[in-house]
């Protein structure tokens, strides 16, 4: 289990507005897994209109690129999606929001289950177009090489994530590279997740339609360009 050390909020006058921003604060070697170059990260900085928050795990670490900031529960402002390793059960989302005058963890998704085995976040928007928000990423983009969709959603107050969908096949990163390749992408048709195929040798284009992952060939891969619409 993944035990939370809230390490305080830095406060700088009464109760904030809304998150503004949000970054990953001191490089650590605790974990030692190396997926990402320079991505393991002891704290978690969220900032709003008038102070800052600050998030430490006791047996866990941040793994990531860039935490990311989406309006997940449609009202009109924004919370906070990071990925968060644990030493013994891997890698999750974890969800943070403004309420009550703090910004909180609220939801996370049932991590992978075993240490260095990582997510890497395709990206975030209505895959559907149901008026929810969800997100794609790729569950260990090494070595399993799923694509997942998960909706993260607040219903009568309590935050959920759901599992909508999965497909094998796919994957956004390279071990050790510092950054995501490909994302979510709207080439004219509608928010499509744009990943390479397992052997990176095909780029492919992905939607989220009734339930079901639908993916195209977008031709050879040729490098991080190919991961975008063309």
């Amino acid at each position: 289990m993944i035990r939370a050390a809230l390490v305080g909020a830095v406060l700088a006058g009464p109760a904030a507005a809304e998150i503004t921003g949000a970054r990953y604060a001191e490089p650590t070697s605790a974990y030692a897994h190396g997926a990402v170059d320079g991505g393991e990260y002891a704290r978690l900085i969220i900032e709003t209109q008038l102070e800052s928050h600050g998030f430490a795990w006791t047996n866990a670490v941040f793994e990531d690129t860039v935490p990311r900031l989406a309006d997940l529960d449609g009202d009109g402002t924004p919370e906070v999606v990071a990925v968060l390793s644990g030493f013994q059960s891997g890698a999750r989302i974890q969800v943070f929001d403004h309420l009550g005058g703090r910004v909180v963890p609220v939801a996370a998704s049932a991590p992978i289950g075993q240490r260095h085995r990582w997510l890497a976040v395709a990206g975030i928007a209505d895959l559907d177009g149901d008026g929810r928000a969800e997100v794609a990423y790729v569950d260990r983009p090494h070595l399993a090489k799923v694509l997942r969709i998960v909706e993260v959603h607040r219903t009568d107050g309590v935050w959920q994530i759901t599992e909508e969908a999965a497909a094998t096949g796919h994957t956004n990163h390279r071990y050790g590279a510092p950054v995501i390749e490909g994302g979510v992408f709207d080439c004219g048709n509608g928010p499509e997740i744009i990943t390479a195929n397992a052997d990176w040798s095909r780029a492919q284009a992905t939607r989220l339609e009734a339930g079901k992952l639908i993916s195209r060939d977008m031709g050879a891969y040729t490098g991080p360009d190919s991961l975008r619409c063309r």
